[in-house]
């Protein structure tokens, strides 16, 4: 037993004992039988008695040390307990290594606790959804309405990109609303395997074959992933973006047929399957080439198609045989998110239609480019040139147009160029305001030859331009809100340019 830990007020028993030896040494002489002088004894006497004083001075310092070190021992022990929750000794001559011990057992407890309480939440944060592979796979969305005013008339009430004549329209929609499943799989060939896809409701939109009510929607595979990760090289199955325009200006309320399409923004999901490997790496960026085959969808059809429904005829790239090609090689910076970045991409596709000997060639060139201008403010945007760009978003809904004259067939691939810029302030990472403007031009002259004689037809669409601004704010992490304002301008070889402009609401949740 540690002798500091006794209360107050009482001696130690060394102390004790080096009192009565002291006081010994000094006594015991005196008792001896005295032969000096008088003067002698009483000096001698004089001596010892002050010895004695300072020796009981000596004992007396130490008990008063020791007294001090006991408090403080005492104090910082009921600390502890205090920061701990631990309950108060009953017996306050407990030892300091059974107070140590208990100490050590209630911190021991609290940690395995923390422990298990991390590896449970790990596990739940992780198992949100169960595959038969075993593998973490994880659901995810976001669950949108959206309200809109429409001045005039426009290609698609919920979703509209093309201005036309006539009345406008009002109404709600939940067709912008997302599903989304992300798996994390093993390991293959040295590589991270992953996977993704994403659902919205937008299936069946005016214009494909549906017709109900515009708040209605049957779910449709929007994209797709398939990836292989090394630590710089990246290979991948995808049904996504072409890779001359790699994303498109941020909006809530166009989701389900994105910001800016078919006035700029090319965006077209198609199937691919490429290759992407960062060169020059650095802890700012990297020099990324991206090479892909990619398999072109066709434009919507401008006239309704008839059939039994029982045959699904091959697009026009899928006749010609060949896949198409797109490369890109671009400054990509290590934030992924707001970095600068700029790339340079071409696309060549062959086509060939199923109805006659026509055949042409589908290419582009294009850039695209991401300027932060501050810490809340960048400019993106992305331009192309190129032919026969309907089937990724542009030409005016077209790759070709098509006539008869004197009983035989004529046809032309139709030239196209265009692209987008935004401009975007981030007031705060929960509030952002975003303008953009848009354009898609076909030459007036290569398509005048082939108008039809309806005046307001998106077969006879040259240019269309798209103003927009919104405000995206999210009040929590899961909960955003949007005000959004569009101008839509359209102009045709036949008629007036034509106008509508758009007013949407939009509040989404996510999961």
């Amino acid at each position: 037993m540690n002798d500091r830990n006794k209360p107050a007020g009482h001696l130690s028993r060394p102390v004790v004992a080096s009192l009565i030896t002291g006081a010994a040494l000094v006594i015991m002489p005196s008792a001896a039988p005295q032969i000096q002088p008088s003067t002698v004894a009483a000096n001698n006497v004089q001596e010892r008695i002050q010895l004695l004083t300072d020796a009981l001075n000596s004992v007396q310092s130490q008990i008063e040390e020791s007294q001090r070190e006991l408090v403080e021992l005492r104090r910082k022990i009921a600390d502890l307990r205090s920061s701990t929750g631990a309950p108060a000794p009953l017996d306050a001559e407990a030892s300091q290594p059974a107070e140590a011990a208990n100490l050590a057992a209630a911190v021991a407890e609290i940690r395995e606790s923390q422990a298990m309480q991390e590896t449970q939440i790990a596990t739940l944060d992780q198992a949100k959804v169960e595959s038969a592979s075993r593998y973490p796979l994880t659901l995810s969305g976001m669950v949108v309405f959206n309200g809109f005013v429409n001045t005039r008339r426009v290609d698609a009430a919920a979703t509209p990109s093309v201005a036309l004549s006539g009345s406008g329209s009002t109404g709600i929609s939940a067709r912008q609303t997302i599903v989304g499943l992300d798996i994390n799989g093993p390991r293959l060939f040295g590589a991270q395997t992953r996977g993704d896809l994403r659902l919205d409701l937008n299936a069946g939109a005016a214009g494909y074959g549906y017709a109900g009510n515009s708040a209605l929607g049957l779910v449709r595979l929007r994209t797709a992933h398939i990836d292989f990760d090394w630590n710089r090289t990246h290979t991948y199955f995808a049904l996504d973006r072409p890779l001359i325009s790699p994303e498109g200006p941020s909006s809530l309320t166009a989701i389900a047929v994105p910001a800016l399409a078919w006035s700029g923004n090319l965006w077209m999901w198609s199937p691919q399957v490429g290759l992407s490997f960062d060169a020059l790496t650095s802890n700012t960026g990297a020099l990324r080439v991206q090479a892909a085959l990619i398999d072109s969808a066709d434009p919507p059809p401008l006239f309704p198609v008839s059939g039994n429904g029982s045959y699904t005829p091959p697009s026009t790239a899928e006749l010609s045989r060949w896949p198409g090609v797109e490369a890109r090689i671009a400054y990509e910076s290590s934030d992924e998110d707001s970095g600068p970045r700029f790339g340079m991409s071409g696309y060549f596709a062959p086509h060939r239609t199923s109805y006659s000997s026509f055949s042409f060639d589908s290419w582009a060139g294009a850039v695209d480019f991401r300027i932060p201008a501050s810490r809340f403010m960048q400019v993106a945007g992305s331009a192309y040139w190129g032919s026969a760009l309907g089937g990724l978003g542009g030409g005016a809904y077209k790759d070709y147009a098509a006539a008869i004259i004197d009983g035989e067939y004529y046809y032309r691939a139709l030239d196209d160029r265009g692209g987008w810029l935004q401009w975007k302030q981030k007031a705060s990472s929960r509030l952002e305001f975003n303008e953009a403007f848009g354009i898609d031009n076909v030459p007036a002259h290569q398509l005048r030859p082939f108008a039809i004689a309806t005046p307001v037809s998106i077969y006879n669409l040259a240019r269309n331009r798209t103003v927009t601004g919104n405000v995206i704010y999210s009040p929590s992490s899961y909960i955003l809100l949007s005000m959004e304002y569009r101008r839509i301008m359209s102009s045709y070889v036949t008629a007036p340019s034509t106008f509508s402009n758009v007013i949407g609401v939009a509040a989404g949740y996510k999961f």
